[in-house]
């Protein structure tokens, strides 16, 4: 029986994401705000959620020197959040369906020093990033704009079929993928082979996989995998944000980030600090690009 709904569900998703990618170009940008006022009003728990955390960390944010949004409270913000959630859910059954291109033309890139000086150390590389604006645009896009592969860490779908068509999917892009299941000696593997990895370490995860830190003024478990990362291998970690401005993206590349070699626990937990705040910045800067719909505080109730 399971398998009978797996294959129906598979089944489902091919065909509603090729029918969506069947749409011109133009209609489609059209369709992203009325798909994502539906997802809005449809999709009313994680609404609640993302006005939520967007109430909790606002006071924060609007204290911060770079903020410039001009959305007078989180319900607007939260809005904005499923608008482009719409917009990129449109566009991502086009590069499931290999209608991508169009797409990948529309990303300007920033920051592409930072990825040259990287990349010259020859050590291999680790983008770190997060869930910003069309991130599965942005990972599946990156081995076109680089002329490199990335290996992206990613979760398996519970549903075998559906999770062997996503992956053909993503990997028609030159890209291949980790999952989380022995992440961390693929990822070695890849890094020691002078290959690009792909982070995405802007969600909640286990205490015993990370440390507590400070996110948008509240305490969080963020995990401590890219720091190990790089202090076992000496790779160059650099934090890769998208975002987009009119019809356009940018991918913004920052500056190699520098971890210290000290190996007590709050060494640690003070390099973990100091990525969290470059996904922090990002937000700050562009609060409608992150995916607020998730539980990111969680497991930090009374601390």
């Amino acid at each position: 029986m399971r398998k009978t709904v797996w294959l129906i569900q598979a089944a489902l998703f091919y065909l509603g994401t090729w029918l969506v990618a069947l749409i011109p170009q133009g209609l489609a940008d059209r369709l992203a705000t009325p798909t994502g006022w539906l997802l809005h009003r449809v999709l009313a728990n994680r609404r609640r959620i993302a006005e939520q955390n967007i109430n909790s960390a606002l006071g924060y944010m609007r204290a911060q020197p770079e903020w410039r949004c001009p959305l007078p409270d989180a319900a607007a913000i939260a809005s904005a959040v499923f608008l482009s959630i719409g917009r990129s859910l449109l566009e991502v059954c086009r590069l499931y369906h290999g209608r991508g291109a169009a797409l990948i033309g529309r990303i300007d890139v920033r920051g592409r020093e930072h990825f040259e000086a990287a990349r010259a150390l020859d050590k291999g590389l680790v983008f770190l990033t997060g869930h910003c604006s069309n991130w599965e645009l942005g990972a599946l896009a990156f081995g076109k704009l680089f002329n490199v592969p990335v290996s992206v860490v990613a979760r398996r779908q519970n549903n075998p079929y559906l999770n062997r068509m996503v992956e053909r999917m993503r990997m028609s892009y030159d890209n291949s993928i980790i999952y989380k299941n022995n992440a961390l000696r693929n990822m070695l593997s890849v890094i020691r082979k002078k290959g690009v990895v792909g982070l995405l370490v802007d969600q909640a995860v286990l205490p015993e996989e990370g440390c507590l830190i400070s996110f948008l003024g509240r305490p969080a478990w963020a995990s401590r995998v890219p720091v190990v990362l790089a202090r076992k291998t000496g790779v160059p970690v650099l934090p890769v944000f998208m975002h987009r401005e009119a019809d356009r993206y940018v991918i913004d590349i920052q500056p190699m980030l520098v971890f210290s070699d000290i190996g007590d626990e709050e060494a640690v937990r003070a390099d973990v600090q100091r990525y969290s705040a470059e996904i922090e910045r990002f937000i700050v800067r562009h609060p409608t690009d992150w995916y607020w719909v998730h539980r990111r505080w969680k497991r930090t109730e009374g601390l």
